[in-house]
């Protein structure tokens, strides 16, 4: 799928695949891709930026963990991260509806084409 697919929707995925706990930024990724059927794919250097804008905002919030040796970042939903999420959600499902409608018009009861 093309990257201009998911621009305006970053913020909603990122949100999407963290509501359930925390995850570090690979885990990120993986979670994406595997809720997309394989069919979204996100670079590092598309997520990172992403996700430390989302932390300035107070979207999320992060704590370093460590994994073995390695040290690495994990993200977390904050409540207005929850509530934005909830807000996305919303503007999704009417985006969705109102795109449908134009490209799947259903015939009016009565007339035919």
């Amino acid at each position: 799928m093309k990257a201009d697919a998911v621009r305006g929707h970053l913020d909603g995925l990122l949100l999407a695949v963290l509501e359930p706990g925390p995850l570090h930024g690979y885990a990120i990724i993986a979670a994406v891709q595997r809720r997309s059927g394989g069919v979204l794919e996100l670079r590092t250097g598309t997520i990172y930026p992403a996700l430390n804008r989302l932390e300035r905002i107070g979207l999320l919030s992060s704590s370093w963990e460590s994994a073995g040796e390695r040290r690495r970042r994990c993200y977390e939903l904050t409540e207005e991260g929850r509530r934005t999420l909830a807000g996305e959600r919303t503007a999704w499902d009417e985006f969705t509806t109102a795109i449908g409608s134009v490209l799947n018009p259903a015939t009016p009861p009565g007339l035919t084409t």
